[in-house]
């Protein structure tokens, strides 16, 4: 009875390896979305005559809408079907993305980019639930290996991508190359996809919860953009960040009250009171910290202080997605034989480590420096990734997969976004810091500084310039060093405090539970899953 519970729970399938490969397609193509256009800012706000600042909206309402979507897509699946859900989010994606490469103003495309992030936020959720019901519990390491090089490469190689096709063909097609995409994703997923029996619909049960869908809407969106606008508008020197601040503390807060008393809550928080659950979305939350803060950090720093191009920029990321590639199958077997929470320590340590030797950065470091530093920063993440994924659903009862999918999807882009926003403001914080500590250093009776400006003087004047005109130019040259020196010192301060954090948690990871790989469930285990 115990072994036909356990895979009576299992959506039958063929080949569930290629299940996980079609439903990550259709993932995939919606996080690459979050990191494409970074590097495409410029190019299209100066195509839609506008600012630069106005162009950052493009990724805002993208990252709001996706928030938003998110924690409720569980609901959302649980209403019309997991299956249907998934396909009804891909077409609406599909077609989202078609009209931002067709829109014409830059309020245009806000819009849609808007509808692009509503649309795509069930996507990562009913990717992960879909591959749970395809896999048998010991087979799910190498699935959930399968899911990470989506969830990981993707925003790793949208820079690189969105670089190449910028600079060589136009932004538009960052959009457009979706189409295809999405139309064969619906098409894979509507022939091989088989709906579990606790995923099929079923209908508008009861009353819809407005409360708690307003609260959580609300609270979320006002939340993201105070991440995302906070640094611009000078945090809480702002009124309109205190106002978003406090709307978002209101409603979140009032969620958590309202949510945990419903029977049926559109997020299920009781699910974080499982410790395994409980644990591994506070690690997938520094996971996505770490992967979205530094993945905004490194091609900022190479592209401003060393002039890399949008391309070159995006290539200093695209290794070492390649090595993630080759690292996630290994990570995939390794679940199977080691304990989840010391893999999760080791690959904490590893990226540790790696955000420590970024931290030794100079104006001397070359591209292919830059190459193995972001390798390894990011070689610990499979090990990080793929544990705390098996052990997150260890415990969930298959009909709880969808909404604790969607709230671990949720943790990890909350941490993408409280990454982005405060490593971005550290690094502006800093900066003016070590600027006026450089600048102690620059008075005319320091002998450093009189040689410099005597050996720049020397050689423009050699070059035919006036020794008046020399002096001055000697000097904004000297000035110039000192913001290249105090930028480069922000950025190592922002990589060491990302190290200092991924250092402490490796010994969170120690006090996850016990799991014991090789041990086969027994009778009660198997009538868990």
């Amino acid at each position: 009875m115990a072994t036909a519970a356990a895979t009576s729970d299992i959506a039958p399938v063929r080949n569930p390896y290629l299940i996980a490969v079609v439903v990550s397609m259709a993932a995939f193509m919606e996080v690459l979305d979050t990191t494409i256009t970074n590097v495409s800012l410029s190019h299209i706000a100066g195509s839609l005559a506008a600012s630069q600042d106005e162009s950052t909206w493009v990724l805002t309402s993208y990252l709001v809408a996706n928030g938003i979507v998110l924690p409720l897509s569980g609901w959302l699946a649980g209403v019309m079907g997991r299956k249907n859900f998934f396909m009804l989010c891909i077409l609406g994606f599909t077609a989202a993305s078609f009209a931002c490469g067709m829109a014409t103003s830059l309020p245009m495309l806000i819009f849609f980019r808007l509808l692009q992030g509503l649309a795509g936020g069930g996507l990562q959720p009913m990717q992960q639930s879909i591959i749970m019901d395809s896999f048998p519990p010991n087979q799910r390491g190498t699935a959930f290996a399968i899911s990470g090089m989506t969830l990981i490469v993707a925003p790793i190689l949208g820079p690189t991508l969105g670089g190449l096709i910028t600079d060589n063909f136009s932004w538009r097609w960052i959009f457009f190359m979706n189409v295809p995409v999405g139309l064969l994703a619906v098409f894979l997923v509507n022939r091989m996809v088989v709906e579990a029996a606790h995923s099929k619909a079923k209908g508008l049960v009861g009353s819809i919860d407005y409360i708690g869908l307003g609260l959580v809407a609300i609270g979320l969106g006002a939340m993201q953009v105070v991440l995302d606008k906070g640094q611009e508008e000078d945090w809480f020197g702002s009124n309109f960040i205190i106002g978003f601040s406090a709307v978002a503390v209101v409603c979140l807060i009032a969620a958590v009250f309202w949510l945990i008393r419903q029977k049926d809550p559109i997020i299920d928080l009781r699910l974080m009171g499982q410790r395994s659950f409980g644990l591994a979305c506070l690690i997938v939350f520094f996971v996505g910290f770490s992967l979205y803060g530094c993945s905004t950090l490194l091609p900022l720093l190479v592209q401003s202080q060393f002039g890399y191009d949008a391309t070159l920029a995006g290539l200093v990321l695209s290794p070492s997605g390649l090595v993630l590639i080759i690292l996630m199958p290994v990570a995939g077997k390794l679940v199977n034989k080691i304990e989840a929470r010391y893999l999760i320590a080791f690959g904490m340590l590893t990226i540790s480590l790696g955000m420590w030797m970024t931290t030794h950065i100079t104006p001397q470091v070359d591209y292919h420096t830059f190459v193995m530093l972001r390798i390894m920063q990011m070689i610990g993440l499979p090990f990080l990734f793929i544990p705390s994924s098996t052990m997150a659903f260890s415990s969930i009862p298959p009909e709880k997969s969808s909404k604790a999918s969607a709230l671990y999807s949720l943790m990890r882009n909350l941490g993408g976004s409280v990454g982005i926003s405060i490593l971005s403001s550290y690094v502006s914080r800093h900066q003016q810091m070590h600027q006026t500590i450089l600048a102690q250093h620059l008075s005319p009776t320091s002998p450093v500084y009189q040689s410099m400006l005597s050996h720049f003087t020397g050689a423009i004047t050699a070059l035919g310039q006036s020794s008046a005109t020399a002096n001055i130019i000697a000097t904004g040259k000297i000035y110039r060093q000192l913001l290249n020196q105090s930028s480069l010192l922000a950025y190592n301060d922002a990589f060491q405090l990302v190290g200092y954090i991924t250092f402490a948690l490796a010994f969170v990871a120690l006090m996850m539970p016990h799991n014991n790989p090789r041990k086969k469930p027994g009778p009660e285990a198997a009538a868990a899953h």
